[in-house]
């Protein structure tokens, strides 16, 4: 008798257990029979029940899920061919109507495959390549070289469109087609973008030769700068010198004058003392042991020799 009453007791168990279910903030369930949904969906959190055996709990999520792009080549209206990378967010708002069209959120990840490289496929057919790079008119950094006019300086090509409203184009297009498979979609955005391989050198080299050029003009600018400073240094350094010059000059010359009239006002006292002490210097600077100098009497450089005092 007790092992009959534990047998309905397990088996009572396991129908409730199966019976019961359960669902939290973040998620939500659908019920199916046989494979087909009844009833409404089940968004409030808490412990539910079904019909144990015959219908089954359907989850899905109530958080934003990622859809995540492969990377496409597509043509820009200019014909410039570019890979172009996105990503989405996206939540199930009807559960019911997802569970019909996509039965589970791989379908729904291959439906927004369709739909969403499409709409970016066709957003980026219309416009041009400046179009999709960038966002605003915002002003470019400043690469004038000095003394340039601004008129010499690099200007970028004003859009009417930019690259957030690109954005928003396609997430406009597309959110009519995924509400029809109760879907919400929240964002999409440009991950990457970016030249093909056999465009992308190309434009690389471009790329350096313009800042080449740029560094080209700055390095000759500075070079003509070097230039008149270094000439500048030698001119002054000229002037210095020769302003130094005439002032030693000026000062030897006063010197020398002076000097000329101490020694004229001494050898003015006495002119016989003079041409004496003058001959000796002669003698002193002329006359050496080597030296043979062959003189007639009546030589005045004998005078002082032959008539000593």
């Amino acid at each position: 008798m007790k092992a009959k009453l534990l047998v309905i007791l397990l088996i009572g168990l396991f129908v409730l257990v199966n019976a019961a279910y359960r669902v939290t903030e973040v998620n939500q369930a659908i019920i199916t029979q046989f494979g087909e949904p009844v009833g409404t969906p089940v968004t409030e959190p808490g412990l539910h029940f079904k019909i144990p055996f015959i219908q089954v709990a359907n989850m899905f999520e109530k958080r934003f899920l990622e859809w995540d792009g492969f990377p496409n080549q597509m043509p820009t209206r200019d014909r410039r061919f570019i890979w172009v990378d996105t990503y989405a967010r996206w939540r199930i708002t009807d559960p019911l109507l997802f569970f019909q069209r996509l039965r589970d959120e791989r379908g729904a990840q291959s439906r927004l495959d369709d739909i969403l490289d499409g709409e970016t496929r066709n957003a980026v057919a219309r416009h041009d390549l400046i179009e999709i790079v960038r966002t605003s008119n915002r002003n470019p950094v400043d690469t004038t070289i000095a003394g340039e006019s601004e008129t010499d300086g690099e200007t970028l090509e004003p859009i009417d469109t930019g690259r957030d409203q690109i954005t928003r184009e396609i997430l406009d297009a597309a959110t009519d087609a995924v509400a029809q498979l109760g879907i919400e979609l929240l964002d999409l955005r440009f991950k990457r973008i970016n030249y093909i391989p056999d465009v992308q050198q190309d434009v690389f080299a471009r790329m350096i030769a313009e800042r080449q050029r740029i560094a080209s003009e700055f390095r000759s600018e500075g070079q003509g700068e070097s230039a008149r400073i270094q000439g500048e240094r030698e001119r002054d350094l000229a002037q210095i010198q020769s302003e130094a010059f005439r002032t030693s000059e000026e000062l030897r010359g006063t010197a020398d004058a002076e000097a000329t009239g101490i020694y004229a006002e001494s050898y003015g006292q006495d002119a016989a003392f003079y041409a004496f002490t003058k001959s000796l210097e002669t003698y002193e600077r002329t006359m050496d042991p080597s030296t043979v100098f062959i003189l007639g009497t009546d030589s005045e450089l004998l005078r002082f020799l032959e008539t000593p005092r």
